[in-house]
């Protein structure tokens, strides 16, 4: 990356502060870019899931998965759960969406619950493995809570084979007007459930699978407590990357769990975090990591900077920490601070080799929080900070009360903020393909054909707020 005019600002800069000029460019086509990472975790599109209790779980990480992401399981889960998600990722297949499933029996009330647990609003009735029926939203409005789904299923089922093709199914689909249809082996039993979007996004993205070929997935651990313990219990479930999370990642506490892990013969990408200068960088890798996460304070439900003074301008201390990181062979992911596809494609400019998500992706049916509704029907999830007093009270639930109590004392970051789904597209894949959208059009303004050649080719401007302020949309009067 260079800058417009080869002068950067005398100011650090965040996402908001700069602008990429169009380069001339022999890419002809969106999808001839190749957003596969080189970082080691096998990301085929540059994007993780955080680890936010709010934002990665099972479903999550399964979905992210099968279009090329990773989640990355948080360190509040306890190692024999997070054991157990993990497992049921890599059993997760690598086309067919997992079911929300009821029987015949089930009332209206458990399964409307359920059914927001996947952005396909649908649940497969089944009588033993066998699907007999389909219910959604519609065929539940105005139904008693108590009443039986067998009353209210639909059982003119569209059933497709488990070895068809994508392109067939989508085509089934949309012959027979069907949005979606559930998926079944020879023998009638039910394997998945299947979207003409699915079918269609099927296509276009290459799952992150493991040597296996199975779903990737990551898993968080703290820097107190069991570390080689966790660590374990999550590399023999099969975790593909290994995160050590905290706060203030530049400390002495960090540097001994790196080596305490990597002195465990771990064969997996090991991650540490967050720092936000070339000295953390420094540091971590030499104890150990093999790819550093950045950022302090920008994350939208982060008050570090507000509560401490400590921080940095998101764009500048990922511009540094990744020049540094290369001079050792290493990597950064950019953690906190995107709110729109853009500042995604402009830390892969400074040169974050994946970049981590976390409250934007919050607001989806795929998280694990409950959904709820306002008083006119509008559907939100709540999020909070891992470092907010909600976070803090989870993590010590087995500590004494005294202690509990000081330690909720120290907050740093918003305990409840809703964050609201658009009912048509709450899916975490809709916003995959609205960030990667807009990655790859950059990509194609810069001449660029991977992420290494973007980072090369990438031309940056500093602007004013008031340029900034002119690159977005207005509505018409």
């Amino acid at each position: 990356m260079r800058f417009l005019n080869d002068s950067p600002a005398p100011y650090e800069l965040t996402y908001s502060d700069v602008f990429m000029v169009p380069s001339r460019s022999d890419v002809g086509s969106r999808m001839s870019v190749n957003l596969r990472t080189n970082d080691g975790t096998g990301t085929t599109i540059p994007l993780v899931v955080a680890n936010m209790t709010a934002v990665a779980g099972r479903r999550m990480a399964e979905t992210i998965a099968r279009r090329g992401g990773i989640a990355i399981l948080p360190q509040d889960v306890p190692a024999e759960i997070a054991a157990e998600t993990i497992a049921n990722v890599k059993k997760a297949d690598l086309v067919f969406d997992t079911p929300i499933t009821v029987k015949p029996h089930h009332t209206v009330g458990y399964t409307r619950n359920l059914l927001h647990k996947r952005a396909h609003g649908a649940a497969i009735v089944l009588e033993g493995d066998k699907p007999v029926g389909l219910v959604t939203d519609k065929d539940l409005e105005g139904a008693d809570n108590f009443t039986q789904v067998g009353t209210l299923m639909s059982t003119s089922l569209l059933t497709l084979p488990d070895d068809i093709s994508p392109e067939e199914a989508f085509g089934i689909l949309h012959d027979a007007s069907r949005k979606l249809a559930p998926v079944v082996a020879a023998d009638g039993t039910l394997r998945g459930i299947l979207t003409r979007a699915g079918a269609l996004r099927a296509t276009m993205y290459t799952p992150a699978v493991d040597a296996q070929g199975r779903l990737r997935v990551g898993a968080a651990i703290g820097i107190n407590g069991d570390i080689e313990g966790r660590t374990k219990t999550l590399l023999d479930a099969g975790a593909d990357v290994l995160v050590v999370d905290t706060a203030h990642g530049h400390q002495s506490t960090m540097i001994e769990a790196l080596k305490r892990i990597r002195a465990m013969g771990v064969d997996v990408p090991i991650v540490a975090g967050n720092v936000v200068t070339a000295a953390g960088v420094r540091d971590l890798v030499e104890a150990g990591a093999d790819i550093i996460k950045v950022g302090v304070g920008p994350g939208a439900m982060c008050t570090t900077r507000m509560q401490t003074g400590v921080g940095r301008p998101q764009f500048s201390a990922v511009l540094e920490c990744a020049a540094e990181a290369r001079k050792l062979g290493a990597h950064v992911w950019a953690d906190g601070g995107v709110r729109d596809p853009r500042d995604v494609a402009l830390a892969l400019a400074a040169g974050a080799s994946n970049v981590m998500v976390g409250s934007w992706f919050s607001g989806t049916y795929e998280s694990p929080g409950d959904l709820r509704f306002e008083s006119d029907g509008r559907m939100y999830k709540e999020s909070f900070g891992m470092a907010s007093r909600r976070a803090v009270e989870n993590r010590n639930q087995k500590v004494e009360a005294f202690e509990k109590a000081r330690r909720a004392m120290f907050e740093e970051g918003i305990s409840t903020a809703r964050i609201y789904i658009d009912k048509r597209h709450g899916g975490v894949e809709d916003l995959v393909d609205k960030i990667i959208s807009g990655v790859r059009s950059s990509f194609t303004y810069a001449g660029a054909d991977s992420i290494d050649t973007f980072f090369e080719r990438a031309t940056v401007g500093v602007q004013s707020t008031e340029g900034y302020a002119e690159g977005k949309p207005r509505s018409s009067r």
